[in-house]
């Protein structure tokens, strides 16, 4: 059991740490000696035997403390936060799932847009240090100009999950502008790996091609998507940390390709791989690992999808010095790896 940290060390109130991604930061976080508070709603989207699961992980460590509720709770959300009085707060909860989006929207206005506002809150109150927050790479929607880059007018949301995550952006900008509240926003695209989302492509089709069902690839494999490793990602989020932006004194300031507000200490940035991989050879890439084939139902595009997602992540990489660079294969193995010890197969 390593040593409990000083009292004097960062505290990082992190929501969503029983989910994928928040999971593997709070992890990175407490290894470099921050102290860490989760907070997680436990929905049942997916097995909440596997988010319990994460959480018990985490909760070895000493360094880590959790909180179990909604946030749409805004009085216990509130409770949470002053309690704990993290110097920084970063927001990874949310309803995710562009599909089920369009069979429950209201969870993703309750979650994603009441829930990011009472996050905004408690970090307005608590006068946080840096509040980090998740959107998305659905934000970008119908614009077909790829690789996409932070600077695009995003203005063409295909579904209510990008809608609400979009929202969330031009929230915390007013949030920042009114109360001087360094923040940045994160645009994730297509995360995978170890611990995994069982609604995502890989752990589905892992799943299925193992348990001999068959598997649906939609828009008859002729997808492209910018795989991005979730160990990638977290220590892209991690160095986005010490990346505090600050407003300008006048828009001249700010760089060619940097999306810092003039009028704000806010920035939204790229988090992917940049590169664009075909489902068809994702699918191929994750038969060879298995040795086993997949049973291809080959189907339509599906409501509210888009062809290719692309990140321009030169903007990450000028604020941190580094770019997600795992190559999708060695991303398989490794959650085929975890896969198999995890259940057992």
């Amino acid at each position: 059991m390593p040593e409990t940290v000083p009292e004097t060390a960062p505290r990082v109130l992190i929501t969503g740490t029983a989910g994928f991604i928040g999971f593997h930061l709070a992890q990175v976080l407490l290894k470099d000696g921050f102290r860490v508070h989760g907070y997680d709603g436990m929905t049942d989207y997916y097995d909440v035997s596997l988010k319990r699961r994460r959480h018990a992980i985490l909760l070895q460590n000493e360094d880590f403390s959790a909180t179990e509720g909604m946030l749409e709770d805004e009085a216990l959300f509130a409770r949470v936060a002053l309690d704990f009085a993290p110097d920084i707060i970063v927001h990874l909860a949310a309803q995710a799932g562009v599909r089920y989006s369009l069979e429950a929207p209201r969870a993703y206005l309750d979650a994603n847009v009441i829930g990011t506002f009472n996050v905004m809150e408690a970090a307005r109150e608590l006068k946080v240090a840096h509040l980090l927050m998740a959107s998305t790479s659905s934000v970008y929607g119908a614009n077909e100009d790829m690789p996409y880059a932070e600077t695009d007018k995003a203005d063409t949301q295909l579904t209510i999950y990008a809608a609400t995550k979009k929202a969330t952006e031009s929230m915390s900008h007013a949030y920042a502008h009114l109360h001087g509240i360094p923040t940045t926003m994160f645009r994730f695209f297509t995360v995978y790996g170890p611990w995994g989302r069982p609604d995502m492509a890989l752990f589905k089709f892992v799943d299925a091609i193992l348990n001999d069902r068959p598997i649906d690839v939609f828009n008859h494999g002729e997808m492209y998507r910018d795989f991005t490793y979730v160990e990638d990602l977290v220590h892209g989020i991690r160095l986005l940390i010490d990346a505090v932006p600050e407003r300008p004194a006048d828009a001249s300031q700010i760089e060619d390709g940097d999306s810092l507000s003039p009028v704000a200490p806010w920035r939204v940035v790229n988090i992917g791989n940049s590169d664009k991989v075909r489902l068809l050879d994702f699918v191929d890439a994750i038969e060879a690992e298995l040795g086993v084939p997949a049973r291809r139902n080959m189907m339509d595009m599906q409501p509210g999808d888009v062809p290719a997602t692309w990140a321009d992540a030169s903007l990450l990489q000028r604020l941190t010095g580094y770019r997600p660079q795992t190559d999708v294969r060695e991303g398989i193995a490794r959650f085929v790896a975890w896969y198999r010890e995890y259940y057992g197969r």
